[in-house]
């Protein structure tokens, strides 16, 4: 029992007396604290005390594209924890290849009777995709919260990072060390990230841009390199690109061609997620905000669960570029 009430107290951030009172039905205790004790007894695969156990807690799923790229098992972290402490149990829906779809997993979600549902990268950020599940979520008046811009006409509460201005700064600094041949690598035609950062790249270009400089992939290492090496072939000595695995694959191109980075070619990423100061070089790359962010898609997600009106448009947060050793001043050629 002490053991238990231990673990359960270091998991919420309470004292143990105050497990206490709530396994005991004591007064003195905020509904959110109880409800945070109550879903870490559960995660902890503790069982409820007797009088409890009619209590089911309250679910929320959390739908990702993959756990590859480490932006997403960190937002699943922060969201996680800021659903816990809301006494909201996270269920992880994680899609693979050739595996359950999204559409699968809300399904799913709906046959548990969750209580809302947040999105980190899917689907409704592809403007060609299907969005039915969205309006089936729409329909059932399901309180949702999408994290990274998404196509118009889906009506949810939107946390994204202003992919405009990372561009701008990615590509102010390229230019701050002498670059003039600058490369973009980007995600699919209909990815509405991508398509704003295309955007904001032809504005600090001066107002075009060769279509040659922008190259389209999957999100991957292999789908990084292969872009970057069609536009290493055109002669870029700076490349932007929409994430940091394609970065990773954009080093990698570089060093297949003979050509060093970053003494031959500058490369920028864009997330700053787990280990980029451990790569070599060390990753430039544009930060998100995943702290704030994620704390803010779980405040709207709860203010609806409460029954509140929250607005249902986009939350844009600044990004911050962090220089590392991935990029640097332009030395000329000689003839």
């Amino acid at each position: 029992m002490t053991r238990r009430l231990a673990q359960v107290a270091k998991k919420v951030g309470v004292s143990e007396a105050t497990v206490s009172r709530v396994l005991n039905g004591k007064p003195g205790v905020s509904e959110a604290t109880r409800q945070s004790v109550l879903t870490a007894l559960d995660v902890l695969g503790y069982e409820r005390p007797t009088q409890l156990r009619g209590e089911r807690a309250r679910l929320v799923g959390l739908v990702l594209p993959e756990l590859q790229n480490p932006i997403f098992p960190a937002f699943a972290e922060v969201i996680g924890g800021a659903l816990a402490q809301q006494g909201l149990t996270p269920v992880l829906c994680t899609q693979t290849k050739g595996g359950v779809s999204e559409a699968d997993y809300v399904e799913l979600l709906l046959q548990q009777q969750v209580s809302g549902v947040v999105f980190a990268g899917g689907l409704y950020a592809q403007a060609d995709a299907p969005h039915d599940h969205y309006q089936q979520l729409a329909q059932r008046r399901i309180p949702v919260v999408l994290i990274n811009a998404a196509v118009e006409g889906l009506d949810f509460p939107c946390v994204a990072c202003d992919d405009a201005v990372a561009v701008e700064q990615s590509w102010r600094h390229l230019v701050s060390l002498g670059h003039e041949r600058i490369g973009l690598v980007l995600g699919p035609a209909d990815h509405i990230p991508s398509r704003r950062r295309l955007r904001a790249a032809v504005q600090a270009a001066g107002g075009s841009l060769a279509e040659e400089f922008a190259e389209r992939s999957m999100f991957s290492l292999e789908g990084g390199q292969a872009a970057a090496s069609r536009l290493l072939e055109r002669g870029v000595t700076g490349i932007v690109c929409a994430s940091d695995p394609l970065a990773l694959g954009a080093v990698r191109a570089a060093r297949r061609r003979g050509l060093r980075v970053p003494e031959d070619v500058s490369v920028v990423g864009y997330d700053d997620s787990a280990f980029m100061t451990c790569t070599e070089p060390p990753l430039t790359t544009v930060r998100q905000p995943i702290e704030a962010m994620g704390r803010a898609a779980v405040e709207l997600l709860n203010a609806q669960i409460q029954g509140s009106d929250v607005p249902h448009n986009e939350l844009l947060f600044e990004p911050e570029l962090v220089v590392r050793g991935s990029t640097a001043q332009r030395v000329p050629t000689r003839d």
